[in-house]
């Protein structure tokens, strides 16, 4: 038997962070059709069930359209059940979307307390957590150790440094209680690690990168369950990757050698992606980096391109020794202050573009 573990679809989101009214409206669209283009892949591949671990939608008001769209997938095959779990952006009942009643294939958890369903051979488990029953929901799982089981739990890891805005899971208190595979929700990565001697824990990630926050491949974790032995494997599946690329550059390096290098990084970028270059390195005070003539140069070759200077000022402090100049008298002054190297670097970089009447972005 197969199963899909899929989670934060956030479908609906706005998409309007980085892109343009033309390009969001298009990611908008995109994320409902990886949505469906899953459940496709489901029926080509004979899954059995589908189980969604939170942040299926993204925000509290979501268009009757999309909650329409995903209700019809479910609707349309009734072969695959569905199991949904909401997460802290859930906010919405999207089975109000114009249907009588809620199809038989299509199963829900509470938040108050443990609910199990019967999967052919293999118990599904799961509970909405929030503050009134974080601290007593391990004590109240209880499973069968012949069983062989899968729980469902939407949280961010007590150890991982990510997204806020839900409760915590302490994954080591589900140590030793029969869990075979732990279908998690709310980190937008894929994580697949160890629980005990008995289970894994796994986020699948999202669905699709929606900022840069997100880059690499995305996608689900599609189960295979044979005589009660569960494995797993990570199938990417994205419309487009999001990727950041770093480019580091030496003071000796013209626009045209910088575009150059960045050219070289890009080897595995599809253009249908969207590419945040970040310039590092080092370079010469009089050398501005033009970032919008970079961006022109890339920017029809991709879904999105965006790029920042991250790169350090050198300054020469021994051509300044003995200038008379209004800027000798202002890097003198800077250099004499008790601040790192960088730090100074920056307010005379910002002190002598003021001086020569340039711009200051």
């Amino acid at each position: 038997m197969r199963i899909i573990h899929c989670a934060d679809l956030h479908l609906d989101s706005k998409m309007e962070s980085n892109l343009d009214k033309e390009q969001a409206l298009l990611r908008r669209s995109e994320l409902i059709e990886t949505y469906e283009r899953m459940v496709d892949y489901a029926v080509n591949n004979q899954v059995r069930a589908i189980l969604i671990a939170g942040d299926l939608f993204d925000k509290t008001h979501i268009r009757k359209e999309v909650k329409k769209r995903v209700v019809e997938q479910i609707l349309a095959h009734p072969e695959i059940d569905f199991y949904y779990l909401k997460g802290n952006h859930d906010r919405c009942d999207f089975m109000e979307a114009g249907i009588d009643e809620v199809p038989v294939n299509f199963h829900i958890f509470t938040d108050e307390g443990w609910t199990s369903y019967n999967c052919e051979d293999v118990v599904i488990t799961g509970m909405e957590i929030n503050g009134s029953n974080i601290s007593t929901m391990s004590q109240r799982l209880a499973l069968d150790s012949a069983a062989t089981n899968i729980v469902m739990l939407h949280g961010q890891q007590s150890d991982y440094d990510g997204k806020d805005g839900a409760e915590i899971i302490n994954t080591s208190s589900l140590k030793g209680k029969f869990i075979d595979y732990l279908a998690l929700g709310h980190v937008h990565k894929y994580i697949y690690e160890q629980l005990d001697d008995r289970g894994v824990y796994c986020y699948p990630g999202c669905l699709e990168g929606r900022g840069f926050d997100e880059t690499g491949d995305k996608g689900f974790v599609v189960l295979e369950i044979e005589d009660g032995k569960i494995t797993s494997e990570f199938i990417p599946f994205a419309k487009r990757r999001l990727h950041e690329i770093e480019v580091e550059v030496t003071a000796d390096m013209d626009i045209q050698a910088t575009v150059a290098k960045a050219r070289e990084l890009l080897d595995d970028v599809d253009p249908q992606d969207l590419v945040k270059f970040v310039i590092t390195g080092e370079r010469e005070l009089d050398d501005d980096l033009d970032i919008t003539r970079f961006v022109r140069l890339f920017e029809n070759k991709y879904f999105f391109v965006k790029c920042y200077d991250r790169t350090k000022t050198l300054v020469d402090y021994d051509s300044f020794q003995y200038d008379k100049s209004l800027k000798g008298e202002f890097v003198r002054l800077v250099q004499a202050q008790d601040m790192d190297e960088e730090e100074k670097a920056k307010i005379i970089e910002i002190g002598i573009r003021a001086i020569m009447g340039e711009d200051i972005e």
